[in-house]
């Protein structure tokens, strides 16, 4: 499929004006304030999106949703940046395809508090769902990049206690934090965004003296019996396409490629023709998989 004109557009700033912006930028701190400023005008709001704060949960809804269904987000940001504000915008849209309430789960950033402190936070959300009344399948896990990390971590722990969600959903999950993954090389130059030469910057920030290896630091290390339904969408062209390809086959994930999509390019849902077609696929897989856990 020949990619659009806006798709082109995005990888052509990405590559030239965004990636070297990550590529030299300052402290965990200033890439944080930096984000958090744009972010409001990438991942605009729109009219009827309502939000409200639900314990350690950001409560998003669009419309009417269905009773029963919660998706249970953890937001991307290399663990540097990201928050519940500047994810409510593309989280909303989330919110209205699926017709599901979609809580966006916090977390401390690393310059603020390292690793075991994201995944501990990320369990405590979903804790947080369960003592409030939400049947653990009535809960679809879902998140990107760094998120899909904890989204993975999490899933292993919650297995482990034998509660299984209805489905997960990840964009783009870095899930190997030991950057062993063969694209992390061979896709160095192919990945318009991500610059691979910061890439163990942040892992020694945020392990912070801790090995990498472990599972709930790297989940693709981690074991996952009798899963739910997994849906991975990925770039073929991105640095983290082992990570999604090896999480896959550990989980038994339908891998969903997209030839010459960025790095969580669904944030552009709404603007970008195939951000669009991808929510669609994962509306659609949020769906089925509410509809499979009643049977």
């Amino acid at each position: 499929m020949t990619p659009s004109r806006r798709l082109r557009l995005l990888k052509f700033g990405m590559r030239w004006l965004i990636k070297p912006k990550l590529r030299r930028s300052g402290t965990p701190e200033k890439a944080n304030r930096s984000f958090e400023s744009t972010a409001p005008f990438l991942l605009s709001t729109f009219k009827g999106l309502h939000h409200e704060q639900d314990g350690p949960c950001s409560r998003i809804t669009a419309g009417t949703p269905i009773p029963d269904r919660a998706i249970l987000y953890l937001h991307g940001g290399a663990f540097v940046t990201g928050s519940q504000r500047s994810y409510r915008g593309f989280c909303g849209r989330l919110a209205k395809r699926a017709n599901a309430t979609v809580f966006i789960a916090d977390y401390p950033k690393l310059q603020d508090a390292p690793f075991p402190a994201a995944p501990v936070a990320a369990l405590a959300a979903w804790d947080h769902l369960i003592t409030s009344g939400w049947a653990a399948d009535h809960i679809v896990i879902a998140g990107d990049s760094a998120g899909g990390n904890l989204v993975f971590g999490l899933l292993a722990t919650v297995l482990a206690r034998d509660e299984r969600p209805a489905g997960v959903l990840a964009f783009s999950p870095w899930t190997d934090l030991t950057l062993s993954g063969d694209t992390i090389t061979t896709n160095a130059d192919k990945d318009p965004l991500i610059p691979v030469s910061r890439m163990q910057e942040v892992v020694d920030l945020y392990m912070n003296g801790g090995d990498p290896t472990q599972p709930l630091a790297s989940p693709l290390f981690s074991n996952y019996p009798s899963p739910p339904p997994v849906l991975i969408q990925v770039g073929a062209d991105e640095v983290l396409f082992s990570d999604s390809k090896g999480i896959a086959l550990v989980t038994g994930a339908t891998l969903d490629v997209w030839p010459d999509c960025p790095h969580v390019w669904q944030i552009f849902d709404g603007h970008l023709p195939e951000a669009n077609a991808a929510m669609r696929k994962a509306a659609a897989f949020i769906h089925n998989s509410f509809e499979s856990a009643k049977r």
